[in-house]
């Protein structure tokens, strides 16, 4: 029988968040049901929540960077118990019969991925999907993810959707040692490229328009923090870089960062801005055989690798915890830009 279940969901794109009930399913063979300790709150549950992306969908109840206490498991599942901490990122079910899906990227789902909110859910009489600001959710168990006790829980949560999509780009277009990687933005997205490109052995660079981010650009890992307003510290490092992962989700002139990029590197844009960046200049691409690229999170397989990279490393995202009551007041800080350096939500508050 569904059980009804605490949540905290915005009914209109010009509503604020606010205390709702929603139905979560009884565990079928192949389900995980998981207690919510921790959600983050990601730049993506404030476009959905206010009706800023053409396909939000009310009611709608964000997040997803989750992770919990596995409370039931259906009778067919064999890689969690009743008491593990686990988790669930940004998508929950996929046809998992395309060529992408086995190839293990589900995020690129050819049938279309289920997200872990806002998408109709194959498992839910019809209703779609709700997200992590709630009391329990209810994952098919191929897309539930082990979250080693070598992680603080609470500060792994943002690992769902911050770290793996910064992870995964970073990955595939080979960030090593003797690479020299630039990332675009210090804030939640930003802030775990540089602690993985720092990881990886890259030189890292951190861009920022912020004077006041150096030194903590410098703590999280960068090698050099270079102020992206002033021309002649941009001019320092024409054609020099291998890879730049541009996190900024706000529009912006991308001629300045393709301009840095070596022949046949590329820049990654992972930000998801409310309105399309300016059309970029073509010379510097074709002079270079450069490239502008994006990428979505990882596959299920990439997602569990980078937690357990980050357990081997020792990497979390610098949080700050807030109650669910305070969620609304922290969409507002997050559009200044006032966290360091990703909301989370203990949703014991609820």
């Amino acid at each position: 029988m569904p059980v009804k279940t605490p949540a905290y969901a915005a009914q209109s794109g010009s509503t604020p968040l606010a205390p709702f009930t929603i139905e979560r399913r009884d565990p079928l063979p192949d389900d995980v049901q998981m207690e919510i300790l921790f959600c983050g709150v990601c730049h993506s549950d404030l476009h959905f929540a206010r009706g800023q992306w053409p396909f939000a969908n009310f009611p709608c109840v964000p997040g997803h960077e989750i992770v919990g206490r596995v409370t039931k498991v259906g009778k067919e599942v064999t890689g969690f118990k009743p008491g593990d901490v686990a988790a669930v990122g940004c998508l929950v079910d996929s046809c998992r019969e395309c060529a992408n899906c086995g190839k293990g990227l589900e995020q690129y789902c050819e049938k279309g991925m289920v997200l872990t909110y806002g998408s109709p859910d194959p498992r839910g009489r019809g209703q779609m999907t709700y997200g992590g600001y709630s009391k329990n959710i209810t994952v098919r168990q191929q897309f539930v993810l082990r979250v080693s006790p070598k992680l603080n829980p609470a500060a792994a949560a943002p690992l769902l959707c911050a770290g793996i999509t910064t992870y995964s780009p970073l990955k595939h277009w080979g960030a090593a040692k003797g690479k020299k990687v630039g990332i675009v933005g210090l804030g939640g997205l930003g802030h775990m490229g540089v602690k993985f490109a720092h990881a990886f052995g890259c030189h890292t660079v951190l861009f920022t328009t912020s004077p006041s981010k150096i030194e903590d650009g410098k703590r999280l890992g960068a090698d050099e923090v270079v102020i992206s307003k002033d021309e002649s510290q941009m001019s320092k490092h024409a054609g020099s870089f291998d890879f730049i992962l541009n996190t900024v989700a706000a529009s912006h002139n991308l001629d300045a960062f393709t301009n840095l990029l070596r022949t046949d590197a590329t820049m990654c844009l992972v930000g998801a801005p409310e309105h399309p960046h300016p059309s970029p200049q073509i010379w510097p691409l074709i002079m270079k055989r450069a490239s502008i690229a994006g990428s979505a999170i990882g596959g299920i397989a990439e997602t569990q690798e980078m937690l357990d990279f980050c357990a081997a490393k020792g990497i979390v995202s610098d949080i700050e915890m807030i109650p669910i009551q305070k969620i609304n007041d922290a969409y507002e800080r997050m559009l200044k830009s006032d966290v360091k350096y990703r909301f989370v939500i203990d949703m014991a508050t609820l």
